[in-house]
């Protein structure tokens, strides 16, 4: 089996993190995003991955090689000259998807989905119906902010039905695809929305057909969903692999901490935080529901909560940052400032409070 997944966007709304490096980089509860998806790929039987790329294609491919030999998997990129959507990458990449695959069947992931990845059931429901695609789908409280999808009791797809007033379905279309290769024909070398071009067409046809995911997803594409899928993967930890969170008497619910990390005893960690490896948090820093990436120094009695450090970056003495504020990589914030729900652009140095909500530091 192969799989292809969606990396090419420029990753605008995680900004400045993808600054540094592309979206599907970024960590995520200490391993970055695309690491998750090609996990859960390799455990289901996919024995190559295709990168349909467009921004940064360097940096992708000195990633490569890497992923390769940790996963045992093949990895290959496919390259946008121009933007072609949702859908003109998969026709793009079609001799890669076609060549050697005797399934006749490929996965097709958004690269800043994360979930728990239960592929194993949606490739056995595609098998059992027999049609040309499977879409994972999941409910959601607030229907009227997507498009939701209907179905009949089957889960064969009846329509799609954008931002709905009234309810008729909580069910939205979770980023997640299983085809068989035919429907690669279906999309012209141009761009196209699946969503919109494709789907409709093949519902109408009766091919295809919805599977609802079990447990948690979120699109992790912008700092407060970001923020909000490290607590909901933190909780799919705690009740599924317990071991890899962090305990302690100053340990607080559900936390993530490198083993190369140091930690003063002093400091209160949690609820819902992430700690990348060669952080330093000194004594009496508080963190609450904040992600430190790689090498960041958080100094004594500083108080972070609903953030993300980026890289690198130092925070002083008696600093306070909430708001679902973002520091790039190598921000300097000297001691005793207040930020409050800002954008600091890398390599930055903020000596003054930033009160004002929305503010970007260039």
């Amino acid at each position: 089996m192969k799989a292809l997944i969606l990396v090419g966007g420029y990753g605008t709304r995680l900004r400045p993190l993808t600054f540094k490096c592309p979206k599907p980089l970024v960590e995520f509860a200490n391993k970055p995003i695309l690491m998750h998806q090609i996990e859960a790929l390799v455990k289901v039987g996919v024995q190559e991955i295709i990168l349909a790329i467009n921004y940064q294609p360097d940096t992708m491919k000195e990633q490569i090689n890497k992923l390769q030999d940790l996963y045992k998997v093949k990895i290959i990129c496919s390259q946008e000259t121009e933007p072609l959507g949702t859908a003109g990458p998969i026709r793009l990449a079609k001799d890669h998807i076609v060549k050697d695959n005797p399934d006749g069947l490929f996965f097709v992931l958004n690269s800043d989905i994360i979930c728990e990845f239960p592929l194993d059931k949606l490739l056995q429901f595609h098998k059992q119906h027999n049609h040309e695609g499977t879409i994972f789908v999941n409910e959601v409280d607030d229907p009227s902010k997507y498009g939701v999808i209907l179905a009949d009791e089957t889960g064969r797809i009846k329509d799609f039905i954008e931002k709905p007033q009234e309810f008729i379905s909580n069910k939205i279309n979770s980023g997640l695809y299983l085809f068989n290769v035919s429907m690669i024909d279906r999309i012209p070398l141009k761009p196209t929305s699946i969503e919109r071009e494709i789907f409709p067409i093949m519902a109408k046809e009766g091919q295809l057909y919805q599977y609802i995911l079990p447990g948690f997803w979120k699109d992790v594409g912008q700092p407060k969903d970001y923020l909000a899928g490290t607590v909901l993967i933190l909780e799919s930890y705690r009740t599924h692999t317990p071991d890899i969170l962090a305990k302690g008497n100053n340990i607080v619910g559900n936390v993530l901490i490198d083993a190369s990390a140091q930690i003063d005893p002093n400091a209160v960690i949690g609820p819902n935080v992430v700690i990348g490896p060669d952080c330093q948090v000194k004594e009496g820093v508080r963190l609450k529901n904040c992600v430190l990436l790689k090498g960041v120094v958080i100094n004594a009695n500083s108080w972070i909560n609903e953030s993300i450090i980026g890289w690198s970056s130092t925070i002083g003495k008696w600093v306070r940052i909430e708001g679902v504020s973002v520091c790039g990589e190598d921000v300097q914030v000297k001691d005793e400032v207040y930020i409050n729900q800002s954008f600091i652009l890398p390599h930055r140095g903020i000596t003054s409070n930033i009160y004002n909500k929305n503010t970007v530091i260039m």
